[in-house]
């Protein structure tokens, strides 16, 4: 006869083993699955340029936005949040790429209202470079995502290049 202690053991990496076992065919029917329900974007624009600044020796630039984009056609059973964030790219001489998050929120299946809609709404983050390039710069506003999974691999999107929008800042501080 057994243990209490042999028993419990027993018990419970038979629990272990099973959940394993339905883990590992829950990632197994994700494979070949495609995230090609992308969301629909309607716009994408900045509103309004309230300042561009020199703030101890770095440009600093705060502005608001319009969004409007609709994410329900990108979840499915497997997706458990989406995470969104807008970011401001640019290029300066020193570096040809510069990309700063601007905004995000985060989107979870359970909240009925996949829909942003944001209207003049302020940059959570400033857009801040760390040089004083910012002056007289065309800025890309672009949406990009994560789709965060409950099992698998993540996976991210973006706007296409194309449709994003692009603004040029002052050439003085404001």
């Amino acid at each position: 006869m057994h243990t209490v202690w042999v028993r419990l053991n027993a018990v419970v990496f038979f629990g272990l083993t099973v959940l394993l076992g339905l883990s590992c065919l829950a990632a197994i029917s994700k494979i070949g699955h495609s995230y090609s329900n992308q969301p629909v974007i309607h716009t994408l624009e900045v509103r309004d340029l309230k300042s561009l600044k020199s703030h101890g020796g770095v440009d600093r630039a705060l502005f608001s936005f319009d969004l409007h984009a609709d994410f329900a056609p990108t979840f499915h059973w497997n997706i458990k949040q989406i995470f969104v964030y807008v970011i401001a790219s640019y290029e300066t001489e020193q570096k040809k790429v510069n990309k700063v998050v601007v905004h995000d929120k985060i989107i979870e299946a359970t909240n009925p209202d996949k829909v942003l809609n944001y209207k003049g709404t302020f940059v959570k983050y400033a857009l801040v470079d760390q040089g004083d390039d910012l002056r007289g710069k065309d800025i890309t506003l672009q949406l990009l995502w994560d789709h965060m999974p409950i099992t698998g691999l993540l996976y991210m999107g973006e706007q296409p290049l194309s449709e994003a929008s692009t603004f040029t800042l002052p050439e003085e501080y404001q």
